[in-house]
C-alpha cells in the first residue's frame, strides 16, 4: 500500500514541477515525468480530469497546512484571523506556476476552479460578519489573493519591501476596535 501511495504522490509533484517548468499536462507527460508507465499512472488517476483534480487538492492541501500553521487555534478561528493568515500565507509565502493549476487546462478550468473554490471557502467565508468589518475582509481577501497571483504567475509581483508594506496594510484594515 505505501508503495502505491508514494507512486501517488511521486506522480503528483512531477505533474506539478511540468507546470512549474511551464510544460503541459497529459497523462503521458506525467508519467514519463515520473517514472512510471501509463497504465501505472492511470491506476491512480484514470483520466485526466481526476488527476489535474488531484493536482488541485495537492496544491490547496500544502497551501491550507501552510495558512493553518498560521492561527493558533484553527478550531476556534475567526473571520479575522482566517482573513489574516490566509493574507500571511498570500505575503510570505513563496509562489510559483504551479499554484495555478486551477487555470492550467481550459478544457477542465470549471471543474478546476469549483474544486479550488470549494477547498479554499473556508478562507473567505464572510457569513455573519458585520458590514464594515465584511468589507475590510473583503479588501484584504482581493489585496492576498492580487499577490498571490502576481507572485505566482510572475506578472508584476510586488518586490519583497513593497509585500511588507502591504502585511502592515492588512494589520490596519483587521484592526477590530475593542
Amino acid at each position: 500500500m505505501a508503495a502505491r501511495s508514494s507512486s501517488r504522490r511521486a506522480a503528483l509533484d512531477a505533474a506539478l514541477a511540468l507546470l512549474r517548468d511551464g510544460d503541459a499536462i497529459s497523462l503521458e507527460t506525467t508519467a514519463r515525468a515520473a517514472g512510471l508507465t501509463k497504465p501505472g499512472l492511470m491506476y491512480h488517476f484514470p483520466t485526466k480530469e481526476v488527476l489535474m483534480l488531484a493536482l488541485v487538492d495537492h496544491v490547496v492541501d500544502r497551501c491550507e497546512t501552510s495558512i493553518l500553521l498560521r492561527i493558533p487555534d484553527p478550531a476556534a478561528a475567526s473571520p479575522v484571523d482566517l482573513a489574516t493568515a490566509y493574507a500571511r500565507w498570500a505575503l510570505e509565502d513563496v509562489h510559483d506556476a504551479s499554484d495555478l493549476v486551477a487555470f492550467a487546462d481550459p478544457r477542465l478550468r470549471g471543474a478546476l476552479v469549483d474544486r479550488w473554490t470549494d477547498r479554499f471557502r473556508v478562507f473567505a467565508s464572510l457569513d455573519g460578519v458585520e458590514p464594515a468589518l465584511r468589507t475590510r475582509l473583503l479588501a484584504v481577501r482581493m489585496l492576498a489573493d492580487g499577490v498571490w497571483f502576481a507572485c505566482a504567475s510572475g506578472a508584476l509581483a510586488p518586490s519583497d519591501d513593497d509585500r511588507r508594506a502591504l502585511a502592515g496594510l492588512v494589520d490596519e484594515l483587521l484592526a477590530v476596535p475593542r
